[in-house]
């Protein structure tokens, strides 16, 4: 569904000479799984899902969405994503429904079959009591599921979930991680992206954790603690991060 090698991404710093913001990682993503993108701010995990997203371009390395390619068939890659991130906009003066319905139009789904589409979403997610309210009036919970809405209504295989928890409350964020967990349900392949251990232990079948443009390893959970010796998450997060930012430091030293 998602396949993913050697992806890079680097841009022109004027102090620092070339930035590798993602550094030839591979991985894949198969239908009814969640695949965890685990690293603290910095670590590429956003630059590397603008680039699934097609928002982005990779300077090498390939990626495909159900066959797509990323770089050679951006439309067609676009028909196959659904994206939330933490920072998708909801317009203040349009209801809910509204926006909805407008980002199925430009989909070009039929208006009867939409309309039905619509329905049976408004249900799922429990916003049938915020279908005529203003954007601007909408609480960031209320704006979230607008989002996660908008995202699913052309019904895509994939689904790619960027920090969508960051900002929410405790109870949003849970009702946002069950609504992941049965969109996996429903066979769909989705990327979530976050840097909370909890969410990782909770939604992830397969994870690969992310540092500095690298991937530090990668498998279930099961496979991480017995390849690694360390059954806790977090402890091996932070001795990975840890031993890789010793290595670059000792190569830095014998360069210098």
């Amino acid at each position: 569904m998602i396949h993913v090698r050697e992806l890079t991404k680097s841009y022109a710093d004027l102090r620092r000479g070339s930035f590798v913001a993602v550094d030839s990682i591979s991985f894949d993503a198969a239908p009814g799984q969640i695949y965890g993108l685990l690293g603290p701010n910095g670590a590429g995990k956003t630059t590397a899902l603008r680039i699934l997203s097609t928002m982005l371009q990779p300077t090498s390395g390939t990626a495909t969405i159900n066959g797509y390619d990323v770089l050679t068939q951006p439309a067609l890659v676009r028909r196959q994503i659904g994206y939330v991130s933490m920072n998708t906009a909801v317009y203040d003066r349009m209801t809910a429904w509204e926006m909805v319905e407008y980002f199925g139009r430009l989909y070009g789904i039929e208006a009867e079959n939409l309309c039905e589409r619509m329905e049976t979403i408004f249900e799922r997610l429990q916003m049938n009591e915020i279908r005529n309210l203003l954007g601007a009036k909408m609480s960031t919970g209320m704006k979230q599921k607008v989002s996660i809405a908008r995202a699913i209504v052309h019904d895509p295989p994939v689904l790619i979930f960027d920090e969508a928890t960051s900002g929410l409350d405790v109870l949003v964020a849970r009702a946002l991680l069950k609504t992941v967990m049965e969109l996996r349900e429903q066979g769909k392949c989705i990327v979530f992206s976050t840097h909370i251990m909890r969410e990782v232990e909770r939604l992830c079948d397969r994870i690969a954790i992310l540092h500095r443009g690298h991937i530090l390893a990668e498998g279930t959970l099961s496979e991480l603690a017995e390849r690694h010796n360390e059954s806790d998450l977090e402890e091996l997060f932070f001795r990975l991060i840890s031993e890789h930012d010793e290595k670059q430091h000792g190569l830095l030293a014998t360069v210098l």
